[in-house]
């Protein structure tokens, strides 16, 4: 080329203008070094922005901290709450799925594509179960921004089919804009002995964990250890931290030291306690003096009993249980306190915001009696059976409750007294199941509101344009090049300064179980649905809030064209945010699931040091179906150690050898069967495990050695649902363990000799299961409508 040819940087001139643009924007570059300008591409930065924590506790109801009337000692968040401002009068959705999703992405829970716990996977846009495409998490627009992201505990926002380690991991933290985290992907956690924990997107859950292990402590030494990490590199780079507790979700799991503290506290009874917080509300403000006290809740399948109608033997059990569940409390305020200490020591806690909240009201899933094992009443919670025999183990075992031994939730009553002073419970769209004890401190720009109260109408989908306008971050519209929903939030940034400041988001629409809701101008109309009703207006009760926000004055037949004025209004919003198909009850919600599940339930051979697999997955290979466990093995003398284990103390089962031969253990919800067979001989042998379901609700289990069957179990109970909480482990019982008496003896009891691969071969469905159940289950709907 000429020198005519080139431009005056010494370009060519013949480039294409797609070239040439290229090198427009990167700046001169020149033929050496020397003579070029070198080029940074911008990095987000967003020094001086606030650090933002969210704690999000699980199941935690309006009235079980210090600041919101508990007698609960918080001492660590009624400081916050004292430094900063209690919202009174927020909401969430009565679910913990649907809640995350709203409150980490601004818009409502069907929009975002999780309006149900993520336990099911029918097919529809609103039950998809896991964080649509179109929706950004805050933790993706503050990263965009320069904020390091980072999260801990529970996350609970992907398909229970996609928890496992070849699933696309789409919907998972680090793919939704967490950089770092630390904790379990499922709804619930064993805090005494995790079944699983992530680091990211990989499972290192260890074999066992040490004495004294506690989940709380764990994820607060990690948290603290992520911002000390992040602020050690550069200072100057803002946080978004996301707690998201386990607790006080059950199983109720507490430390002995924490327990003990709160010894003899409820021996009153929760209609003393409901009463006592109600009081104590009233002297802080709280609920206005003119407020009444709902009253107990007596409705068909949600009512409580009056705590001087039970029995001693019920009154001492109920009452331990409620001494775990507030030392759950204490171990969250605890970990507050922890988190708090780090901010400080940096010199950063002045522009830090921090929200606390709970992700729906209390739980009432212990239903009458409470347990001791919480598999069998979340079964027959959803199943709407009754228990014959729990309490009597219940008693007998009340020295555990809490401990590693234990899997309780509490008696609903204790629900009711945790949501004083409002009505029923999680999963319910009366004030109970979703209005939530609310703190929000930022000492930089609350200075000087320290300790008041705000009762200004606010929800979860606000905290996401709050946050936003909080930090000076601008909103986004495309995520990954593809056009966002509508924001449904709207900031409430402007009540922080005044409690009289205007909250104009218009209304709210709730939606779970079929139960329904909508807000509006302090007006409320809300159902109880009952299965085989119809959706209908005939449903709705109505509520003027702004003088009962307690819901005890039903004016549905006083003001029937208000009631047609909102239904209406719910039916819009209904259509807008993909609430549709409703929920009638029929269970076909939980029954649909995608053909590719299928896979999940193919023959597996899974070798000796393959980490626990994973729940779901496992759980596919034998529920609600007959299966066949073949452990291929080498035996020498002496050999001792676990052929294979799956579940936990919970419920489980597993094949083991010990010094008195071949041992089976079969534990059904507690109840714990054997089988001992003494004659083994070395030498390479398949020992095989049949296992025939006769029904949805009994198994009998037959052990063959050298092709000979040479015991059985006859029908014993078989676990459903999550209750085999735990995954299969092959050559050690990991973790928590299935027989408690082998775990004192042995620990994790890893098998000695040489295993060589356990093969699991499940059976076809049980008759009324899968396709047979859905297309019965929509005939049944269909029939109700």
């Amino acid at each position: 080329m000429t020198e005519s040819e080139f431009d005056e940087r010494g370009v060519p001139v013949d480039l294409s203008p797609e070239r040439r643009a290229y090198h427009d924007f990167r700046g001169r570059v020149g033929r050496t070094i020397a003579d070029s300008e070198s080029y940074w591409p911008p990095r987000p930065s967003a020094q001086g922005a606030p650090n933002i924590v969210v704690i999000l506790c699980d199941d935690l109801g309006y009235s079980d901290i210090g600041c919101f009337g508990s007698e609960i000692p918080t001492p660590n968040i009624d400081r916050l709450a004292d430094e900063g401002l209690r919202y009174t009068n927020f909401h969430v959705t009565p679910m913990c799925s649907p809640t995350r999703a709203a409150l980490l992405t601004g818009r409502n829970a069907h929009a975002a594509g999780v309006g149900y716990v993520a336990h099911a996977d029918p097919g529809f846009p609103s039950l998809a179960m896991e964080l649509a495409d179109d929706v950004p998490t805050v933790a993706e627009t503050l990263r965009g921004a320069g904020y390091a992201t980072m999260a801990v505990g529970k996350w609970h926002l992907c398909k229970d089919n996609d928890d496992h380690d070849a699933a696309s991991m789409d919907s998972w933290p680090l793919q939704r804009g967490f950089e770092r985290f630390y904790g379990f992907l499922g709804g619930m956690t064993d805090l005494h002995n995790p079944p699983a924990i992530l680091r990211g997107n990989e499972q290192i859950s260890p074999d066992s964990y040490p004495p004294g292990y506690y989940f709380t402590d764990d994820i607060t030494d990690e948290a603290v250890r992520m911002v000390k990490s992040v602020k050690a590199a550069d200072p100057a780079k803002p946080v978004f931290l996301y707690v998201a507790h386990g607790a006080v979700h059950a199983p109720l799991h507490a430390k002995p030291e924490d327990i003990d503290r709160h010894r003899g506290a409820y021996s009153g009874g929760w209609d003393n306690l409901r009463e006592n917080r109600f009081r104590r509300q009233q002297e802080l403000g709280i609920v206005r003096p003119d407020t009444a006290l709902s009253p107990r809740n007596v409705e068909a399948g949600d009512s409580v009993p009056s705590w001087d109608s039970l029995d001693p033997d019920r009154q001492a059990v109920f009452a331990r249980y409620m001494e775990v569940y507030a030392a759950m409390v204490d171990s969250v305020d605890q970990s507050l306190g922890r988190v708090r200490a780090v901010f400080e020591d940096l010199g950063e806690w002045d522009n830090t915001i921090v929200l606390f909240t709970s992700d729906n009201g209390a739980s009432r899933e212990g239903e009458e009696d409470g347990t001791m094992q919480y598999f069998d009443a979340l079964r027959r919670f959803h199943d709407k059976g009754s228990r014959a025999d729990g309490f009597a183990r219940d008693l007998e075992t009340i020295d555990l409750v809490g401990t590693a031994r234990s899997m309780p939730h509490y008696p609903r009553g204790w629900a009711m007294a945790s949501n004083t002073p409002f009505r029923l419970y999680k999963v319910n769209t009366h004030a109970g199941g979703h209005t939530v004890p609310t703190v929000l401190s930022w000492p930089r720009r609350l200075s000087g509101y320290g300790g008041q109260i705000r009762r200004q109408y606010v929800h979860a989908v606000d905290l996401y344009p709050t946050l936003l306008e909080l930090a000076g971050v601008p909103d986004v519209d495309h995520r990954q090049g593809v056009p966002l929903k509508p924001l449904d939030g709207s900031s409430f940034a402007g009540t922080m300064a005044s409690g009289d400041a205007p909250h104009d988001r218009g209304g709210q629409h709730y939606e779970m179980f079929g139960h329904r809701g909508y807000h509006e101008d302090g007006w409320e109309i809300v159902s109880r649905h009952v299965t085989g009703n119809p959706f209908d207006d005939s449903e709705y009760e109505l509520y003027d809030l702004r003088s009962d926000p307690t819901e005890t004055t039903d004016l549905a037949d006083v003001y029937p064209d208000k009631v047609a004025e909102l239904s209406k209004r719910w039916e819009r919003a209904a259509w807008e945010n993909q609430v549709f198909p409703l929920d009638e009850g029929s269970g076909l919600k939980r029954a649909l699931r995608p053909a590719r599940e299928s896979a999940m339930s193919q023959p597996v051979r899974i070798l000796p040091g393959t980490p626990t697999l994973e729940r779901y997955r496992s759980a596919q290979l034998v529920a609600l179906r007959s299966y066949r466990i073949t452990v291929d093995v080498d035996l020498a003398v002496g050999d001792r150690g676990t052929l294979v284990a799956h579940g936990g103390q919970y419920s489980g089962y597993g094949l083991y050898i010990d010094d008195d031969g071949l041992r089976y253990v079969h534990n059904a919800y507690g109840t714990v069967d054997e089988i001992r067979y003494r004659s083994l001989t070395p030498g390479r042998q398949e020992i095989v495990l049949d296992v025939h379901a006769h029904d949805a609700s009994t198994l009998t289990v037959g052990l063959e050695v050298g092709g000979r069957r040479v015991a059985e179990l006859s029908r014993v109970s078989s676990m459903a649902g999550q209750a085999l909480f735990q995954g299969i482990d092959v050559g050690i019982d990991r973790r928590s363990p299935v027989s408690w008496d082998n775990f004192l003896a042995h620990g994790a009891f890893p098998f000695t000799g040489r295993l060589v691969a356990v093969g699991y071969e499940p059976g076809a469905r049980l008759a009324d299961v899968g396709p047979a159940a859905v297309e019965r289950l929509r005939a049944l709907a269909l029939k109700q409508e």
